[in-house]
């Protein structure tokens, strides 16, 4: 088996010629990705459920919106809370003492946060707490194939992506931001044959 080449904590941002509705103009951090396979939650699809509705506990610290993200099509019964940790992006690479507990770095200041702790421990470390029902997932090679067929822009991710408070136009934004052809994406209509 070939090597594979981390893309952990980078974007994968669709290509407007990906025909998967679940990923249609979609926007996902990968928070896993090795030679088993990849992981990652898609960040601009809001729910109308709130948080408190689902992890009353975790309501306060949930930045806006407050509500629960569709991660993706797997296991959309399960939650995954990603945080952000001011302070926490130079380091690298991510060992256990790293953090604050109950927080688990993914890629620079971002990381899981393990649902199941108390939230008082993480109330002063984070800076912002997004909360997804289910994931995107990918078996061994199936994301590289993905790539090769050019469905997705891998793009680096930044923290601010986690928690923003325009989901609906991230797909825009962090194609916008890119200091390639990549920004003039960006501008590509919704809906092309209104063009």
């Amino acid at each position: 088996m070939t090597e594979v080449s981390s893309l952990t904590g980078r974007l994968l941002v669709a290509t407007p010629a990906l025909a998967d509705p679940n990923f249609d103009r979609a926007v996902v951090l990968l928070l896993d990705h090795d030679e088993e396979g990849s992981l990652g939650v898609v960040l601009n699809r809001p729910t109308p459920v709130g948080v408190g509705d689902i992890l009353e506990s975790w309501a306060a610290l949930a930045g806006e919106p407050g509500v629960v993200f569709q991660g993706g099509p797997v296991s959309l019964d399960s939650a995954l809370g990603v945080a952000v940790v001011p302070g926490e992006s130079g380091r690298e690479p991510a060992r256990s003492e790293d953090g604050p507990l109950g927080w688990r770095r993914v890629h620079g200041a971002i990381g899981l946060v393990d649902l199941e702790a108390p939230p008082e421990l993480l109330a002063a470390a984070v800076g912002s707490l997004r909360i997804f029902a289910g994931y995107a997932g990918w078996g061994p090679g199936q994301l590289e194939d993905e790539l090769s067929e050019g469905a997705w822009y891998v793009v680096e991710s930044e923290p601010g992506d986690v928690s923003s408070p325009a989901p609906e136009r991230l797909w825009r934004a962090v194609l916008r931001r890119q200091r390639s052809e990549l920004a003039m994406v960006a501008t590509y209509p919704d809906d092309p044959s209104l063009n």
